[in-house]
């Protein structure tokens, strides 16, 4: 029979850092607020939870990889929304900021969950940011408190 390594949900000993885009604020809030919750309802201490806030998607990498860098948390959720407007803007804002912090968390070596909306519509948005679909900001934190207790096994 193979060895079967999973990641717990105790988020208790470890830091996190929430790193929010501001701009569509209307869907970042409520996904940073699911992410705080999921957090601290898998037992991370208050005093464990940073949050960061920047103007928008685009910016999201360069917070991602100072917070990464810096060496401050085990694990970063990145929070952020991106609907798909009339022109290519979107690709281009959508693309570099998810593929930012993919690479941040390869470099650095920490688990970075993507909680970055890429919605054709504002209404898929607020489906995703805690109604019909759930709340993306939730899953990305669970994520990463799975993430990092794997990780801790792995490197042992």
């Amino acid at each position: 029979m193979a060895n079967k390594i999973v990641g717990s949900l105790d988020a208790g000993p470890h830091r996190f850092a929430i790193i929010v885009s501001r701009f569509s604020d209307l869907i970042t809030e409520r996904l940073a607020a699911g992410a705080r919750d999921a957090l601290r309802r898998h037992g991370a201490g208050e005093g464990n939870i940073t949050e960061v806030w920047v103007p928008g998607a685009w910016e999201l990498p360069l917070a991602v990889e100072t917070v990464a860098a810096q060496k401050s948390c085990d694990a970063i959720i990145a929070i952020g929304c991106v609907i798909r407007g009339s022109t290519p803007h979107f690709e281009y804002v959508a693309g570099e900021a998810t593929k930012g912090v993919a690479q941040v968390s390869q470099r650095h070596g920490i688990p970075v969950a993507l909680g970055i909306l890429t919605t054709d519509t504002l209404e898929q948005a607020i489906e995703r940011a805690g109604s019909k679909a759930g709340n993306k900001g939730v899953d990305a934190a669970v994520a990463a408190i799975e993430m990092v207790n794997l990780l801790a096994q792995l490197r042992k």
